[in-house]
């Protein structure tokens, strides 16, 4: 037998050619399945999965102080069609209620046309698509609830071939309010939570996965819960709402005006230590500003002259000064140490010999340095060691992630020259993050107790408290009563007496201190050319019975900066709106008891008129007695404390035209009517003028024109 190699080696080829093709095949499939197809295949899966079955937890909500949502999650929802689902039925269902389907659709998402929807959804028919997107965009679960009221995507996904994949996210129904302190979370949810509160108490709030399987039962698959899913527990945060927004938009409003870079406001209760508002701003590519990193709590930064305070405070209660030590600030222009030491007045002057208490109010740098640095030259760790009796150099140990470390140079580093001292004094070579500093000032409100900023007060769950957090102390005394009083007095000069008055009120007694700090070069966003300035202003309200401290911090570009007219004005504005917020006044203070108002009655019916005036309480004297069948009528004369009431017999009279000038319209017209008038008005009010006179003769039909002011 003779054989055909030839013929062999193209069956061969055919072969290598055909399972070569059948590969591609394999690996195009493969492909279009794995990616294409693939939420599809998701589902097909999660249907035939037996055995743990997780169960998500819905996260817990986060309240503001009264009880207001502040971020919750939400589902959203992507929609698709299985076309290949229910088979021929399905199939002429759809067709059978395309048009209605359609209208349905544009219904609910009225961005897109009933025709729109008709082609879009007879073009995935015609594909045969088996994970067809319907519409582009996610959906709230509102509208996931209408599609499911339309026809064909009532029934079961695998009847009738509708899908949904739902997306938990969170929503913050107050918007950009203390964004920063809530926190955010990651996209893909299996990360967690990326800052703020969201991160600090993710696992309170996140809650626990439960489990499930699967089982047939009577041929359909049914989810047995083995362990149910713990949803997270709700924070209750410190926050007001109100308040939030009221610094928000004082805060904003002047970071506008001042074209600034970057502003922080943080209002605090004092004897809590709640932060009831925290508001960081700065200044995005647009012009506009952004809460996007929570600099009141992050940023270190030189205080500038609200540091005065401290340093004025270390010396009182060392002993070193009085209220009213003296001290030569001269023309406003000092060298020490080799160093020159200006005053904001310097080109006008200076100050010349002034007290401490004058110094502080007018923050002059020469005198407070300068009597810091006749009394601990020699000494400077003593000096340092009473700021930290302060707890100045202490974190906060805040409830939220993101802190900065305060910075406090120590006499033995390095660093620490000749000129340290002094300018340490005046708010130079130290740094501390805002909310730092108002818990210091919050302490000096608080009868010298320093309390811990709280942002969360508490943790529920169906509206039962799972975690209390109370307030904490952080410091019992920071200082003596004596040099507490001291420097209360003195602060309440500063917006008295001293620079700050802008950010004073009429209405209370606010006190605080100024501060005015220049800003090297460097920072993301500074300008090139010229200075940049941090203005400040720290305080509490009202001085004599504190209830909230408050500082405001701007960080703006040069030329010309004031603490006082510029973070002081915010200050200012948000004092009285948050003062006047929690005014309530006893409306029973405003009544006098020695008034009896008598109020005015018109003309008509009597009968009305006595009930009316019994049910307000008012006198009356009446000289007549009711009628039955007509009543009695006639007009109302004002009396000392009462009213009396004199009939006139106005209606007594058949076929006479009554007088109705002084009634009100619904009397007159019920009378001329009653005598076979007809009756047009003109205007509103009371009767002044009637075209037919009183007391002639009524003829039926004939038409009276009232005129009513």
């Amino acid at each position: 037998m003779v054989i055909n190699k030839k013929n062999i080696i193209i069956r061969y080829a055919f072969v290598v050619l055909f399972m070569g093709l059948l590969g591609v095949g394999v690996a195009v499939k493969a492909g279009f399945v794995m990616f294409v197809q693939r939420d599809y295949w998701l589902a097909v899966a999660d249907r035939f999965v037996r055995e743990n079955v997780p169960l998500k937890p819905t996260r817990g909500n986060i309240l503001s102080s009264d009880g207001k949502l502040m971020a919750s999650s939400l589902p959203e929802y992507r929609i698709y069609m299985d076309f290949k689902a229910g088979g021929y039925t399905k199939d002429t269902m759809l067709m059978n209620h395309l048009t209605e389907i359609c209208e349905g659709m544009h219904r609910i998402f009225p961005d897109k046309s009933a025709a729109e929807f008709k082609r879009h959804i007879l073009a995935g028919r015609r594909k045969g698509s088996q994970n067809y997107l319907l519409y582009p965009k996610r959906i709230s679960y509102i509208q996931y609830q209408e599609m499911k009221k339309l026809p064909v995507f009532r029934l079961s996904r695998y009847r009738g071939g509708f899908i949904a994949n739902v997306y938990n996210l969170r929503k913050k129904p107050f918007g950009s309010l203390a964004a920063r302190t809530l926190g955010d979370l990651y996209p893909d949810t299996a990360m967690g939570a990326k800052n703020g509160i969201e991160l600090a108490f993710d696992s309170l709030l996140k809650g626990r996965d439960g489990m499930s399987h699967r089982q047939k039962v009577r041929g359909d698959w049914l989810n047995i819960v083995e362990r149910p899913a713990v949803d997270g527990c709700d924070i209750v945060t410190t926050i007001d709402v109100d308040m939030q927004d009221i610094c928000e938009k004082a805060l904003v409003d002047k970071l506008k005006e001042l074209d600034a870079y970057v502003g922080v406001a943080v209002l605090m209760e004092v004897h809590t230590g709640d932060v009831k508002a925290i508001v960081n701003m700065s200044r995005g590519s647009d012009g506009n500003y952004y809460e996007t990193r929570n600099a009141a709590i992050s940023d270190l930064m030189e205080p500038g002259s609200t540091f005065k305070t401290a340093s004025i405070m270390v010396a009182l209660e060392d002993g070193k000064i009085t209220p009213d030590t003296k001290v030569n600030t001269g023309n406003g222009v000092l060298k020490m140490h080799g160093s020159l030491m200006r005053d904001h007045n310097w080109h006008r002057g200076g100050y010349g010999e002034i007290t401490a208490t004058r110094a502080l109010e007018v923050s002059s740098n020469i005198g407070v340095s300068y009597l810091i640095d006749q009394a601990y030259g020699s000494d400077p760790q003593k000096f340092i060691d009473g700021l930290k009796r302060m707890s100045l150099d202490q974190p906060l140990h805040l409830q939220i992630p993101g802190e900065g470390k305060p910075y406090i140079k120590d006499a033995d580093d390095p660093t620490f020259w000749k000129t340290t001292l002094p300018w340490m004094s005046i708010g130079y070579e130290s740094q501390l993050p805002p909310i730092n500093v108002l818990t210091f000032y919050n302490a000096i409100a608080n009868n010298g107790t320093m309390m811990r900023p709280r942002f969360v007060k508490a943790a529920l769950r169906d509206g039962d408290v799972v975690e209390d957090f109370p307030t904490e102390v952080i410091n019992p005394k920071i200082c003596s009563d004596r040099t507490l009083e001291q420097i209360r007095k003195m602060l309440e000069g500063v917006v008295s007496e001293g620079l700050g008055k802008a950010a004073g009120s009429t209405q209370f007694a606010v006190a605080g201190k100024t501060g005015t700090a220049q800003i090297a070069h460097g920072g993301q966003g500074y300008r090139s050319g010229g200075m940049d300035y941090l203005v400040s202003f720290c305080g509490y309200f009202p001085a004599d019975k504190p209830q909230y401290s408050c500082i405001v911090s701007i960080k703006k570009p040069g030329p010309g900066a004031s603490g006082g007219l510029m973070a002081g004005s915010v200050f200012a504005r948000i004092a009285e709106r948050v003062y006047a917020k929690n005014l309530h006044y006893d409306l029973q203070n405003a009544i006098d008891s020695t008034y009896n108002p008598v109020p005015s009655v018109l003309a008509g019916n009597l009968d009305d008129a006595r009930r009316v005036l019994r049910e307000l309480d008012v006198p009356v004297e009446t000289g007549h007695a009711a009628r039955h069948g007509n009543g009695s009528w006639g007009v109302a004369q004002p009396l000392a404390k009462g009213v009396s009431l004199v009939e006139n017999g106005v209606a007594d009279t058949p076929g006479r035209v009554p007088d109705v000038v002084g009634m009100g319209a619904r009397d007159a017209v019920y009378l001329l009517e009653r005598q076979g008038l007809r009756v047009r008005l003109n205007g509103v009010g009371q009767v002044k003028r009637q075209s037919i006179p009183a007391g002639s003769t009524a003829h039926k039909g004939q038409t009276v024109t009232l005129t009513l002011r």
